[in-house]
Parts: structure tokens; sequence; C-alpha cells
């Protein structure tokens, strides 16, 4: 019984390990441009969205970029 249950369990890996589809394919890459003197604050992953704060002549700004494309979604700006 032991024996099949290791069996199974490295099965399921080996599956999981060589059938990638679905994944997203590695992306190249890419160069995203900023105004001179920026200043990335930080950085953010999750619901298949990056997010960068970033501080532009003292006003701070959000950049959302897609996880998958890594295309820009969107921008908001904070004002002081």
């Amino acid at each position: 019984t032991t024996f099949i249950a290791v069996a199974v369990v490295l099965g399921v890996i080996g599956y999981r390990v060589f059938h990638l589809e679905g994944r997203a394919p590695i992306a190249a890459d890419v160069t995203a441009t900023l105004p001179a003197g920026a200043k990335v604050l930080s950085s953010a992953v999750g619901d298949g969205r990056i997010v960068l704060t970033v501080e532009i002549a003292g006003a701070i700004e959000l950049r959302s970029f897609d996880l998958n494309t890594l295309k820009p979604l969107g921008r908001v700006r904070l004002a002081p």
C-alpha cells in the first residue's frame, strides 16, 4: 500500500513537471520608461498584476502592469 501511494505521488509530480500547458510563456526583456528623476519606491505582485510605486517630482504614482503580458494597465497619481 505504501509503495502504491509513493508511486501515485511521484506520478502526479512528474505529470505536473512535464505538462506545463496553460502557463504563461516566459517573458522577454521588457523596458519600462520612467521620467527623468523618477524613483521606484516599492513593487507588489498579486491578482495577476504587478504594481510599482514611483515618486516623480515629489508626487507618488502607482503604475500597474499585467503579470502575463507585462503591458501597462493603468496609473494613479497621488497629489501631495
